[in-house]
């Protein structure tokens, strides 16, 4: 009897996450392609009356409806105050992103960072892999870009704050991380502002080694999945798709290795190794085009035999 019961309640389980499953299905659905009905209305062609008046009687399924569930939103702001609270911090953000392909599935391609900062103006971000590695170091004073293969470094005067200096190294030099809303003074007012859609998925055990509470939330940008420690409140995976990406390519980053509120050394945010580095100016990256090639020689006729 007790077996039967348990066989019961694990197939109610099932049945709960298939559903949670399928309704995130639904409303990823309805953001990104908000108009799908209005086209494929103008797309049908017109039926006789007798098959429409088939159609009349088959069931509709109602339009998906955009929700803010106070119980997401609670997740989200406890994590964000989590993060806003912490004076200091260290993790390791794994960014995988798709790009596409000429054989249509896109790729897949990864980077890892260690991250450190001091708040409110000391930052520290090593990517030693993959592609180039670089160093972006920020003091309150001056924020610097390092590339130690090439052996080049490029050094600018910054704002005194830790979301100033990310702002001016963006519109500088295109330096972007896609943690940044985890950093910033206020974290929740990041991920809040223009918010259309907070729901809460469930529970998982299995990202980041620990118990995650599963939130997906959007504006009407990107539409993001998260997964949050139950207990520390710590994030552990964040997913995206953009809105206006016709091609829907998924970016994913994992966080991992946190520490909060750690004592940091003297000089920790300056760089090393960097001392006989080549200067350069701290600017968008430019690519020059490649030198014109010369016409090819005009071939010459074939001698008839």
């Amino acid at each position: 009897m007790m077996k039967d019961h348990e066989r019961r309640l694990r197939l109610a389980r099932v049945a709960a996450i298939i559903g949670r499953a399928f309704r995130l299905a639904l409303i990823l659905a309805a953001f990104l392609s908000p108009d799908v009905y209005a086209q494929q209305a103008a797309q049908t062609p017109k039926t006789p009356k007798r098959t429409q008046a088939a159609k009349k009687q088959a069931p509709v399924t109602p339009p998906v409806q955009m929700i803010i569930e106070p119980k997401a939103i609670e997740i989200l702001k406890a994590s964000c105050d989590r993060l806003a609270a912490a004076r200091s911090m260290r993790f390791t953000a794994v960014v995988t992103y798709e790009s596409p392909s000429r054989l249509g599935p896109p790729l897949a391609y990864t980077s890892k960072s260690e991250v450190t900062l001091q708040r409110p103006d000391k930052l520290r971000v090593i990517t030693p892999a993959d592609g180039p590695a670089t160093a972006f170091y920020y003091d309150g004073k001056t924020m610097t870009a390092f590339a130690p293969a090439e052996n080049l470094i490029a050094v600018s005067e910054a704002p005194p704050t830790i979301e100033g200096a990310l702002k001016a190294a963006f519109e500088a030099a295109d330096i972007y991380n896609p943690f940044t809303d985890l950093i910033v003074a206020d974290p929740y007012k990041a991920v809040s502002e223009g918010l259309i859609l907070a729901f809460y998925i469930g529970q998982s055990t299995v990202v980041g080694g620990t118990t995650t509470d599963m939130v997906a939330y959007a504006d009407s940008d990107v539409f993001i999945q998260t997964w949050i420690g139950v207990e520390d409140k710590l994030p552990r995976m964040v997913r995206a798709v953009y809105r206006s990406d016709r091609a829907r390519l998924r970016h994913q980053l994992e966080l991992s290795s946190w520490q909060l509120d750690v004592s940091l050394p003297e000089g920790f945010f300056a760089p090393t190794n960097a001392s006989g580095a080549m200067p350069i100016e701290f600017a968008r990256p430019v690519t020059d085009p490649p030198p014109a090639a010369a016409p090819p020689a005009k071939a010459k006729p074939a001698k008839a035999k």
